[in-house]
């Protein structure tokens, strides 16, 4: 059962890749870096005006996010304590010091998935499929971004 979540998951997250078919100016969010000015000056905001919700749909919607937020904002700060840890080696790791940074990291994303699949079980009951698909898309560009310029910056361990 863990594997077709598993696999259902992945596919959402396939699927969110792929360029955004909404609507208007502020939902086509294929400019990665228009969307990382934009979610680096307001995050909220931005998402609030791609996904149009209606006042039911908000009151849903905004303590899903939020509470996914915190989430994500508690496994980011646990995956910079990790890099920092690899940053700051200027020298070669230890192989039991590497498993231990994998773990770690591991760990995180894991956090995060089980995250998501919290949030897409709130979403489906809060706002209608599509809207529910249209942030976790635009909710996996944003992380995407962030995720490059985090693969940017740090080295590959010696």
């Amino acid at each position: 059962m863990k594997r077709y979540l598993g696999i259902l998951l992945l596919a959402v997250v396939a699927i969110a890749v792929s360029p955004a078919r909404a609507e208007g100016n502020a939902a086509d969010v294929t400019d990665m870096q228009a969307l990382r000015t934009a979610v680096r000056a307001d995050k909220k905001a931005y998402v609030a005006s791609v996904m149009k919700l209606t006042d039911d749909e908000a009151k849903k919607f905004w303590p899903a996010y939020d509470a996914y937020q915190r989430t994500l904002d508690m496994t980011t700060r646990a995956k910079n304590v990790t890099l920092e840890g690899v940053i700051a080696q200027d020298k070669p790791v230890s192989d039991p010091y590497a498993k231990q940074i994998a773990k770690d990291l591991i760990a995180a994303e894991e956090t995060e998935v089980k995250a998501r699949r919290t949030l897409y079980n709130r979403l489906i009951k809060a706002v209608p499929p599509k809207k529910a698909l249209r942030y976790l898309q635009l909710e996996a560009k944003i992380r995407a971004v962030q995720a490059y310029d985090i693969a940017q910056a740090i080295p590959l361990v010696k």
